[in-house]
């Protein structure tokens, strides 16, 4: 799931009271030495998304990821309570994870940060259509989107190239940034700037984190990042257009919250396709690899 452009405080508030904080217990891998170098555009890109916004510098990177890790911890817990954490016998998390294995090698270009890293990546049983990834590098999927969508291998490894995308690009800490004007922006501000217990917090700005709209800039930038990316692990990058057309006949009133925050349409479609033969070059020659 995305973490999009307004906070909805309450309606994540009443979201969490519906449903269990599913969280994720197992670690998942890379781990190197700490680097705080901006986020900017590889030199090898092939797709044309433009440096990182600026504006994130207002918020400490390494508490908004500590604090994600924290959200992180407790949701798979709760998920493992409520026996809902899949293990490592599960066939669909190893799937997941070998996906992650081959896109996380590709992920420090864009985000020097990513080699410092605790990578995780954990599976819910949820009749949910949901998968995200937080600042940080924790990865979540839940059955249901698997499942329901009937996905491939090729398919999946989009939508984790993407949420990976969001958190390399450093989308939700820009978010949370452009909020500081707002007395919720404020407080979170001054909470990871030391002026406040941030202990107490971190559960809230998880749940922010979780409900944190992303713009349409930032999903096209996420759509991009996550299809080069998953173009250089040897996914088809064809699989991004068949994702969203799969999406899109799950839409309409009432369709599941990952589509409330990635939004379908044929723009999105028409412009992924358009992007496909940038990248069909590396796709060819990680194959070959």
């Amino acid at each position: 799931m995305c973490f999009l452009c307004d906070l909805k405080t309450q309606a994540a508030a009443q979201s969490s009271a519906r449903e269990p904080m599913w969280s994720a217990r197992r670690g998942f891998l890379l781990a190197g030495a700490a680097s705080a170098a901006a986020v900017v555009l590889p030199a090898a890109a092939q797709v044309d998304v433009g440096k990182s916004s600026s504006v994130r510098q207002l918020v400490p990177a390494a508490e908004l990821e500590k604090a994600a890790a924290q959200q992180y911890s407790q949701m798979m817990a709760e998920a493992r309570k409520q026996g809902a954490l899949m293990g490592d016998s599960s066939a669909q998390l190893r799937r997941l994870r070998t996906m992650a294995e081959r896109l996380i090698p590709h992920a420090v270009p864009w985000n020097d940060r990513a080699k410092s890293w605790r990578w995780e990546v954990n599976l819910i049983n949820s009749p949910q259509i949901n998968a995200f990834c937080m600042p940080g590098g924790k990865i979540a999927f839940y059955t249901g989107i698997l499942d329901k969508l009937k996905l491939t291998d090729d398919e999946s490894a989009m939508i984790m190239g993407h949420e990976m995308a969001h958190a390399l690009r450093e989308h939700a800490r820009a978010r949370l940034a452009k909020t500081q004007a707002t007395g919720m922006g404020l407080s979170v501000l001054s909470q990871l700037f030391g002026l406040g217990d941030l202990g107490n917090v971190a559960a809230n700005l998880g749940t922010q984190l979780l409900s944190l709209r992303f713009s349409r800039d930032d999903e096209t930038d996420a759509d991009l990042v996550g299809l080069e990316l998953a173009a250089r692990s040897a996914f088809q990058p064809a699989a991004s257009v068949s994702l969203w057309q799969k999406m899109a006949q799950v839409g309409g009133s009432g369709g599941p919250a990952f589509l409330s925050t990635h939004p379908s349409g044929p723009e999105r479609i028409q412009q992924l396709q358009a992007n496909v033969p940038k990248v069909q070059g590396l796709y060819e020659q990680a194959r070959r690899g």
